[in-house]
C-alpha cells in the first residue's frame, strides 16, 4: 500500500496540488489524469522519490519494490538489451553480477565459498534462474524480436528502446508499478498485449496515459487532478467521464436555479419593502434570500477546444483512385504496387505495424514526396486538407498565431482568422505568440485549426492525437466521427479508430489488406488474423 499525507508542491506562485491525502491498495490500477500541465508526471516522481513535496510525505510498506518507466532513452546505451530488462530488479541484477564474479575465479577461500553459498540461496528466492526466460518472454510480448535481444541498446531504434524499458518496468513482478505514458510509441498488437499483461497483474499500477481504450481496459480506479487537487474514483475511465460530467451539470443547474430564484425575491422586495400591507412578505423573502446558498465552482485545470470540419461542398462521385504506386526508401519497398479506390462516405483507418508506408502514403497523396511508379488521381470535387505527422516545417518563421493562421485562410480578415484560433484555445494574448516557440500540444491544435478553415472534403491524417490532451481528444473525436465527408487516417488510438472507422486497410509486406467494417470486428475476425500472420510472415 502506498499512502499519501498532506501532500504539496507549488512551482513559483502556481500550486499544482494541495494537501493531498491519498491511498494506493494491491490489486488496483489508478489511471491518473488531468489537464496538459496539471502535474500529473510530477506526482509521479513524487511517489518516485525523484521530488520532494514541498509538504507532507509518501509512505511504502516496509519491503516494498517500486518500478518505473524509464524515459531517458540513451541511459543503457552501454547495456545489453536482456540485461536492460534484469536491471529492473536492482537487487537480482546487483546479484547476478556477484556471481558473475566469484565463478570467475579459479579458486575460492573459505569466505568466498560461503559468500557463494548466500548469493546463489538469495538469487534463487529471487527467481533468478529464471530471470533472462522472464525478460525475454516480457520482450517477445511487446515485439521486439529475438534476433534483437542480445544486442546493445545502443543499437536499436528509439521505438524498440522504448518497448525494452517497458519490460524493464515490467519485470520481476514489483510491488507497486508506476508507468507515464506506457503506450507512446507501441503499435496496437504491443498495446493489447500490455492491457492483457495489466489485467493479470495482482499488485499496485498507477499509470499516466491519453489512451481512453487502454484507461478503459485496464483501470480499476481513475485518480484526477484538477482544482489544485488531486481525487480518486472508482471505475474506468469511461464511468469517471460520465459521473463527472453529470456531477458538474447538476451543480451548474442548481447554482442557475437558485439564482434565478435569488433574482425573483430581491425583484419581490425591491418593488414591496415600502407597501406597508406587504412589509411582512419582503422582509420574510430577504430572510429567505440569506437562506439560498450559491456554490461556488472553482476554476477548472481542464480546457476544451472546439472542433469543427465543416465542407464547402460535398464530394462527387469519384474521390481518389491510386493505381500501382510503389516507392523504396533506403533499398526497402516501402509500398509495391499499392492499389486504392476511395468511396463516397468512407472513413478509411490505416493500420498495422509499417508506419513508414503509411506516412510514405500520405505524403505521396499530398504531394511531399514522389512515387517511384505508378499514380493517384483525386476526383474533380475534391479539396483535402492535410495533418501531418511530423510538423516541425510548418513552424519555422516567427510570425504570430494570427499571421500563422492567415497564411492559410480562404479569408484574410483577423475577426475570421482569430474565431478559428479562440475556438482552438488560443486568445487574446495567446493568439500573438510567436509560432517557433510553440509546445507539441499547441502546434497540433494550429494545424487543426489551419484544416478547419480550409472548408476541405477530404481529411487526410496522420496520427492527429499525438501531444494532445484527453479533453482535446475527446473533441477531435466528435469533430471526425461528425464529419459528413472521406476521411484517411492513421492513429494508435483503439476508441479513435474504433468509433470513427467504418474501413480499414492494412499494408503488409505481401499485400494489401481491405475490409469494410469496424475495427473491433477486424481485430477479432480470425480468418483475418489468420491473413494477416501469413502476410507479415
Amino acid at each position: 500500500m502506498i499512502t499519501v499525507n498532506n501532500v504539496t508542491l507549488s512551482f513559483g506562485k502556481r500550486t499544482l496540488f494541495k494537501d493531498v491525502d491519498l491511498k494506493f491498495t494491491p490489486g488496483n490500477c489508478y489511471g491518473m489524469i488531468g489537464a496538459n500541465g496539471s502535474g500529473k508526471s510530477t506526482f509521479l516522481k513524487i511517489l518516485s522519490g525523484e521530488i520532494e513535496p514541498q509538504k507532507g510525505n509518501v509512505f511504502f510498506e516496509p519491503g516494498c519494490r517500486l518500478a518505473f518507466l524509464e524515459q531517458n532513452q540513451f541511459k543503457y546505451d552501454a547495456n545489453k538489451v536482456i540485461d536492460t530488462v534484469i536491471m529492473g530488479h536492482n537487487r537480482l541484477f546487483e546479484l547476478a553480477q556477484k556471481r558473475d564474479e566469484l565463478y570467475s575465479k579459479t579458486e575460492f577461500t573459505e569466505e568466498e565459498g560461503n559468500m557463494i553459498a548466500e548469493v546463489e540461496a538469495e538469487y534463487a528466492e529471487l527467481n533468478g534462474y529464471e530471470s533472462e526466460s522472464e525478460a525475454s518472454s516480457l520482450l517477445s510480448g511487446l515485439g521486439v524480436d529475438d534476433s534483437l535481444q542480445t544486442k546493445y541498446m545502443r543499437d536499436l531504434e528509439a521505438g524498440e528502446k522504448v518497448k525494452v524499458l517497458l519490460a524493464q518496468a515490467l519485470f520481476g513482478n514489483p510491488d507497486v508499478l508506476l508507468l507515464d505514458e506506457p503506450t507512446n510509441n507501441l503499435d496496437i498488437k504491443s498495446i493489447t498485449w500490455l492491457e492483457n499483461f495489466l489485467s493479470r497483474f495482482d499488485n499496485t499500477v498507477i499509470v499516466v496515459s491519453h489512451d481512453r481504450h487502454f484507461l478503459n481496459q485496464v483501470c480499476t480506479h481513475i485518480t484526477d487532478i484538477d482544482f489544485a487537487e488531486i481525487k480518486t474514483y472508482v471505475g474506468n475511465y469511461d464511468f469517471w467521464y460520465q459521473a463527472s460530467t453529470l456531477s458538474m451539470k447538476q451543480r451548474k443547474d442548481q447554482n442557475k436555479r437558485n439564482e434565478d430564484k435569488v433574482k425573483e425575491l430581491e425583484e419581490f422586495v425591491r418593488r414591496f419593502s415600502a407597501n406597508a400591507s406587504k412589509a411582512r412578505q419582503a422582509t420574510s423573502r430577504k430572510k429567505l434570500i440569506d437562506k439560498i446558498t450559491i456554490d461556488e465552482i472553482p476554476h477548472t485545470s481542464r480546457r476544451f477546444p472546439f472542433i469543427e470540419f465543416k465542407p464547402d461542398r460535398e464530394c462527387g462521385d469519384i474521390i481518389l483512385e491510386v493505381e500501382g504506386l510503389t516507392k523504396i526508401i533506403d533499398d526497402v519497398k516501402v509500398l509495391d504496387n499499392f492499389n486504392l479506390t476511395v468511396n463516397k462516405g468512407d472513413k478509411i483507418a490505416f493500420v498495422g505495424t509499417n508506419d513508414i508506408a503509411k506516412t510514405t502514403l500520405f505524403q505521396i497523396l499530398e504531394d511531399i514526396s514522389q512515387s517511384d511508379s505508378g499514380e493517384y488521381k483525386w476526383g474533380q470535387t475534391i479539396t483535402a486538407a492535410f495533418f501531418p505527422k511530423e510538423n516541425s516545417k510548418y513552424f519555422q518563421s516567427n510570425y504570430n498565431l494570427v499571421d500563422w493562421l492567415r497564411q492559410y485562410s480562404k479569408d484574410k480578415d483577423e475577426t475570421f482568422v482569430r474565431g478559428f484560433l479562440g475556438r482552438m484555445l488560443f486568445s487574446g494574448e495567446e493568439s500573438l505568440k510567436s509560432s517557433s516557440v510553440l509546445s507539441g500540444g499547441e502546434k497540433v491544435r494550429c494545424l487543426l485549426s489551419k484544416m478547419m478553415c480550409s472548408g476541405a472534403n477530404v481529411l487526410i491524417m496522420d496520427e492527429p492525437t499525438n501531444h494532445l490532451d484527453l479533453e482535446s481528444i475527446n473533441a477531435l473525436n466528435d469533430a471526425v466521427e461528425k464529419y459528413s465527408e472521406v476521411v484517411l487516417f492513421t492513429s494508435q488510438d483503439h476508441q479513435f479508430i474504433q468509433t470513427i472507422a467504418n474501413r480499414i486497410v492494412e499494408i503488409t509486406p505481401k499485400g494489401v489488406i481491405d475490409r469494410m467494417m469496424s475495427y473491433d470486428e477486424y481485430i477479432n475476425d480470425e480468418n483475418i488474423s489468420q491473413l494477416r500472420i501469413e502476410y507479415n510472415s
